[in-house]
């Protein structure tokens, strides 16, 4: 009985107060939040967006965060797993390749499959995506920690014991971890906003692409080579 009046109460009190909390199967609901903060972080990274700023670009009641979320991190945390996993997927691809393929010719898939991963044109629905991980370049949260962990440390193991197959080198040598900096940057090279400002007409279609990830390929390829050691040196 004591329960009932309770309720009661607490639903007179909502009434009262025109307080209306989300339902917990309103799907739609924590979608629309859900998508609201990856627009909101994107655009000012995640120190400088509040629950708020989130539930009002959402259109939701200011509890809907803590009732779906818990709190702003965990919302912002399942944004990025969404970002991890999607690169998991894609990394995974760039780096499957049938047994016996020669290591010039993965590194080479490899490449074009960051390439095209990295400068296709999306659809303004998950370009979020790319501008919320270059707001964490800038503005780190630990949300970048996560993609470390989670992404940029795995890919840079696999991309170093490709190019120690290239050199004959330990995986472990310097001189490969340099290689790997070396590939990765040319490529990020392309994704900010400098490119675009240097060369406003450009535009990255398929065969621009392609085009841009061939002279990646031969560059280091060649760079590679370069710091591999010759048969006189392996003899010392």
């Amino acid at each position: 009985v004591l329960y009932i009046c309770l309720q009661q109460l607490f639903k007179d009190n909502m009434s009262t107060n025109d307080v209306q909390l989300p339902h917990k199967d309103d799907q739609e609901t924590r979608q629309r939040v859900l998508e609201a903060a990856a627009q909101l972080f994107a655009e000012r990274g995640y120190n400088h967006v509040s629950i708020r700023d989130i539930c009002a670009a959402a259109g939701a009641n200011v509890a809907a965060v803590n009732y779906y979320f818990h709190d702003k991190w965990s919302l912002y945390k399942e944004l990025i797993e969404q970002i991890i996993e999607d690169a998991k997927r894609w990394q995974q691809e760039a780096h499957s390749a049938p047994p016996g393929t020669p290591p010039e010719e993965r590194l080479r898939n490899y490449i074009h499959s960051f390439m095209q991963h990295g400068l296709a044109a999306t659809n303004e629905k998950d370009a979020w995506r790319g501008k919320l991980m270059g707001r964490e370049m800038t503005d780190p949260s630990p949300g970048l920690d996560l993609f470390i962990n989670e992404v940029i440390r795995p890919n840079s193991q696999r991309v170093g014991e490709l190019i120690a197959e290239l050199t004959g080198l330990p995986p472990d040598d310097w001189r490969v971890g340099a290689c790997v900096g070396s590939v990765q940057t040319q490529m990020v090279g392309y994704f900010g906003p400098v490119v675009k400002r240097i060369a406003p007409h450009l535009e990255f279609t398929p065969e621009v692409i392609a085009s841009i990830a061939d002279h990646i390929t031969k560059f280091s390829l060649a760079g590679i080579r370069a710091i591999a050691p010759q048969p006189a040196e392996v003899k010392k």
